[in-house]
């Protein structure tokens, strides 16, 4: 064979080769199908709204103690922070000149009586003398004006002896209401003052124990509005409580009233929620955020948030797969969000799937295969 035959030949076999090779790849080339999408299928329920408000909490009761009497402090009776009984004794003023008060009270009104019984029998005697005319009648008229005198003489000693006895007992400073006793502000040996400004200590009642929320007042003008029309029902008035650190109080309150004012500075209207406060964690000043639900709203739509997505302008978008297991884009309205999900108030209904997981995978008018989704009601 020449040699210009067998070097076509050499040239011609890898090109064949070649094909041969690009023939079998093709024919192994998997088909693509659809592309798998997790879906979840929307249902209409009723929803609870809830706002989250800021709040401050409030002593249910509070009352500064301040001495009735002046004199020195000779004992503090109780235990700083420890919770107090009203009536019970918090300091001890020393009681040497009102003991005295009393004791020279108590001689007062005896002098008194004496005096008035001395008075009553010459007065009983003069009136059977001016029976037989013995004495005059101004002589009577007289005695027996000073036996009144006297028996009233003896009700004003008789009404400063209770007085002494009045100031006595307050020198022994009682606590006027239950609760957990603060700091004293005064210690043994200090004067104090009955017209003193400073208090001795300050009782709380914590238990319950008040939040006061504000809420302002163009939300509660559209929740009314709304509850009139019908849109939404009223919901519970119970409530529940974040703490400043984010954790959840145990215990649910209630809210007892909201004032009749606006505040003109913040527009806002302050509510006020009553807590049971048993073992004393809540403390009058704390921040706190209140859950509060504010209306249910009916036949509602809730939306997992990653099906949610929103497009350059802002606006809320979902994929939903049709009958025909092709992709749609719709633009929705988010109203709210409750929990991990979105309240949709316009573009699903109940029944619509909604792809939550592999939406980075498809195009609007894509054919998917759905894959149901477990979903949270």
């Amino acid at each position: 064979m020449p040699t210009s035959a067998r070097s076509h030949g050499l040239r011609v076999a890898p090109i064949a080769l070649l094909m041969l090779l690009a023939a079998c790849s093709q024919e192994k080339a998997p088909q693509k199908g659809p592309v798998e999408v997790g879906v979840v299928t929307l249902s209409a329920q009723n929803v609870t709204v809830a706002s989250e408000l800021p709040g401050r909490t409030v002593s249910t009761s509070m009352s500064e103690v301040r001495p009735q009497v002046s004199g020195i402090i000779q004992k503090r009776l109780f235990t700083e922070g420890s919770m107090v009984r009203a009536g019970q004794p918090l300091y001890q003023i020393d009681q040497r000149l009102y003991r005295a008060s009393r004791d020279e009270a108590l001689a007062t009104l005896a002098s008194a009586q004496a005096t008035a019984a001395a008075a009553q029998a010459k007065a009983q005697r003069y009136r059977s003398l001016g029976d037989t005319e013995a004495v005059s009648a101004q002589d009577r008229d007289d005695v027996i004006a000073t036996a009144r005198q006297a028996q009233a003489a003896v009700q004003q000693a008789r009404a400063s002896l209770q007085t002494s006895n009045v100031n006595l007992e307050f020198t022994l400073v009682r606590a006027p209401i239950s609760g957990r006793i603060g700091r004293t502000l005064f210690t043994p040996g200090a004067l104090v003052t009955a017209s003193q400004t400073d208090p001795l200590t300050t009782i709380q009642q914590l238990d319950p124990i008040y939040v006061d929320v504000t809420q302002s007042s163009a939300q509660l003008l559209a929740l009314r509005r709304s509850l009139a029309s019908g849109k939404t029902l009223p919901a519970s008035a119970t409530i529940r409580l974040k703490l400043e650190d984010g954790s959840d109080y145990p215990l649910e309150g209630r809210i007892e009233f909201a004032e009749p004012i606006v505040d003109p500075d913040s527009g806002t209207v302050t509510l006020r929620a009553r807590f049971p406060n048993p073992d004393g964690l809540l403390l009058p000043g704390m921040f706190v955020r209140v859950v509060a639900p504010q209306s249910v709203v009916p036949n509602a739509i809730l939306a997992p948030q990653q099906g949610i997505a929103r497009d350059p302008k802002g606006n809320a978008t979902a994929l939903v797969v049709t009958k025909a297991n092709k992709v749609e884009q719709r633009t929705v309205t988010a109203a709210q969000a409750i929990g991990d999900k979105w309240l949709i108030t316009a573009g699903l209904k109940a029944g619509d799937r909604l792809i939550v997981e592999g939406t980075d995978k498809v195009q609007p008018d894509a054919t998917v295969k759905p894959v149901p989704v477990a979903s949270a009601q």
